[in-house]
């Protein structure tokens, strides 16, 4: 038979298969044409069976080699660049000529001129498509970071322009560990039945009211205390201009008072403390206050600076006294708590959600300016003329003025918690220029998610994630994005507000993802298509039972962890029947025990040649379940044959449950 008809067989080339076969015990040499058929017959044996030991011994080996291959890349193909890049500068990037740069990305159907910058997701399509890939540089923050920094820079500016003008009500947000008594406190203060509507006695939302103390105005903010919640309470501290610090009298400080205190600070914003509940026997004041000088919050009677008030929000308590302090806190800092009343109105989005009869819904605090009935508005890529204006209380009214929390209708999508609302804007240019940014990079981004899906080897588990308002969304997938592992992941493959419906759940079959309701129901046809598709629908009203559920789920997709213990050592004395996959063998123990539910690893010389199993024991006639010491005989089952002088090293798997391993 010709050499390369048996390299054709083998699927190599011919010169591959000279060069391996005196390893293989066929020294032909190099210029050889064809070998004798019975030959050709044992060469395509004989590769078959080292190509099968080398996998036995890859599975085996030590995976650092495999590490070292994954490391050798070239460098040269790989392209670092920012966030987002002007299509000149990226050219630069490529060393191409930006008219080929333009090219290159029109193929991808991105139509942008040389000044237009294009982002991260584009240029990975476009590099791919060019034999490149890319990297983020160093210093590139991810997209939430850019936007965050955006929002932050926008309310500075927003804040800067209003310090010349007339004084506005504080706004005052209320911060703290969970059950310290948060809502309770301005659920009293307000006396608004507010927890009570609440699942799981946790404020779920972000929202803002009025009161009215000694003839002033005070805005609250009540951020919600569960962990989920953390951006939400960063938020809050940023658009507030004093903050109360609730602190249980019978608890101490918390691990989320300490991130309150920490995001109070980083907003530079002055702090009132209240001591809560002093009505319980538990109670213990001195002790909070030594908790607090250890993180070095000194309260004003030891000596230092942090005005702190005993309250009791069930009690009534000290509460005048605390809004007493508010307002002397705001009137230390009134050159800082300033708007002006008569210019274009721009605030902080604090909730949004999707209402079946009014479409989009949202609820702002007016930062500056007046927002009137009519105004055109632009909040991120939302536009919108404002057709009705509430207040806190329901109230339908024509204007708000700054530090006024009013809920807005009139947009043309669900905004963006966090977003900034300006006000007085030009509708139709904008329209224009968001048509355009829209054409850029539609499609681009799918395309690019659905690759990076392929290359990557993480598990994912998919979502299909409906919630009531955006506000409570946002808090759910920040919280779950911690669980974006080495090892597995959350994609949310569709996120919305409102109702889950038929619609969700084919939306779920198609990405084999799971469909999760936050403070939302299903239509009765989605749990009837959810029966037929057999789709799971998951429905929660608290935060922390949809995010345990959701571990658990993930961790039930981790490959559990198999270690392989040896138990054993012996050596091969004698071969009694030699018949394939199931040989009667003479063996020798070295060390250790053998027990006849072990594995075995086969070695000869130094190579590991194959593997196998232990049918059946014997020490001279008798079965037995285990061998201790001497010789014994072994009924082999296995792939390779048996020879004398063999090693064999026994051994047991045992698998460990993974646990998922948090960033």
């Amino acid at each position: 038979m010709n050499l390369t008809e048996i390299a054709r067989r083998l699927k190599i080339p011919t010169k591959e298969l000279k060069e391996k076969l005196p390893e293989l015990g066929f020294d032909i040499g190099m210029k050889a044409i064809k070998v004798p058929d019975d030959m050709a017959a044992r060469i395509i044996e004989k590769w078959k069976e080292e190509k099968k030991r080398e996998r036995i011994a890859d599975k085996y080996a030590d995976v650092d080699v495999v590490e070292k291959v994954e490391e050798d890349k070239s460098s040269d193909r790989i392209i670092k660049v920012p966030q987002s890049i002007s299509v000149r500068d990226l050219a630069d990037k490529f060393k191409i000529n930006p008219p080929a740069m333009i090219a290159e990305l029109m193929k991808h159907g991105v139509m942008a001129s040389l000044s237009e910058k294009v982002d991260f997701d584009i240029i990975t399509i476009v590099a791919e498509g060019m034999g490149f890939s890319v990297e983020l540089t160093d210093e590139a923050l991810d997209d939430e970071k850019i936007q965050q920094k955006i929002i932050q820079d926008k309310l500075k500016k927003i804040k800067d322009s209003a310090t010349t003008g007339s004084s506005r009500p504080p706004v005052v947000v209320v911060m703290g560990h969970v059950d310290h008594g948060k809502t309770k406190l301005l659920d009293t203060i307000r006396n608004a039945k507010v927890i009570d509507t609440e699942a799981g006695g946790i404020t779920q939302h972000i929202g803002a009211y009025q009161v009215k103390e000694n003839g002033k105005n005070i805005t609250f903010v009540d951020t919600p205390g569960h962990e989920a919640f953390s951006a939400m309470r960063s938020r809050g501290a940023n658009v507030a201009d004093v903050a109360i610090l609730v602190v249980a009298a019978d608890s101490g400080v918390q691990p989320q008072t300490i991130e309150a205190i920490k995001m109070i600070q980083d907003a530079d914003l002055p702090m009132v403390i209240a001591i809560n509940k002093i009505d319980k026997p538990e109670a213990d004041v001195e002790l909070i206050k030594k908790g607090l000088s250890e993180i070095n919050i000194i309260p004003e009677d030891w000596g230092g600076d942090a005005i702190c008030v005993e309250i009791s929000a069930k009690e009534k308590t000290n509460l005048n006294e605390l809004l007493d302090m508010v307002l002397l806190v705001a009137d230390m800092n009134k050159d800082k708590i300033q708007a002006e009343y008569n210019a274009p109105a721009s605030g902080t989005i604090i909730e949004s959600h999707l209402d079946k009869g009014t479409g989009s819904v949202a609820t702002v605090l007016i930062h500056n300016g007046t927002l009137k009935q009519g105004d055109a508005v632009r909040i991120g890529n939302v536009l919108g003329k404002i057709r009705t204006m509430t207040n806190f209380k329901g109230e339908d009214i024509k204007e708000a003025t700054p530090s006024t929390p009013v809920r807005v209708i009139g947009l043309s999508s669900t905004p963006e918690v966090g977003e900034i609302l300006e006000a007085g804007v030009d509708l139709k240019s904008l329209r224009r220029k968001l048509d355009s940014k829209k054409q850029l990079f539609v499609n681009n981004i799918n395309v690019s998610e659905e690759k990076e899906e392929k290359k990557s080897k993480i598990k994912k588990l998919n979502i299909v994630l409906k919630t009531d308002v955006a506000g409570s969304q946002e808090a759910i997938i920040q919280s779950l994005k911690k669980y974006n592992t080495k090892q597995v992941g959350i994609n949310i493959v569709y996120k919305g507000l409102g109702n889950i419906t038929e619609v969700d759940v084919i939306r779920a079959e198609s990405t084999k993802a799971l469909v999760f309701g936050f403070n939302v129901s299903a239509t009765s046809q989605a749990y009837e298509v959810s029966k037929e598709k057999e789709v799971d629908i998951k429905l929660y009203n608290v935060i922390y039972k949809l995010i345990e559920e959701t571990e658990e789920k993930l961790e039930a997709m981790l490959e559990p962890i198999v270690t392989r213990e040896v138990v054993a050592k012996a050596e091969v004395l004698a071969v009694f029947r030699g018949q394939k996959k199931d040989m009667i063998i003479g063996a020798k123990l070295k060390q250790g025990e053998v027990i006849d539910k072990c594995k075995i690893i086969v070695y000869r010389g130094e190579k590991i040649i194959g593997e196998g199993g232990i049918k059946e024991l014997r020490v001279g006639p008798e079965k037995v379940s285990q061998v201790s010491s001497g010789d014994f005989g072994v009924q082999y089952s296995g792939s390779i044959s048996l020879q004398e002088g063999d090693q064999l090293e026994f051994f047991i798997e045992k698998e460990e449950k993974q646990k998922l391993e948090l960033k």
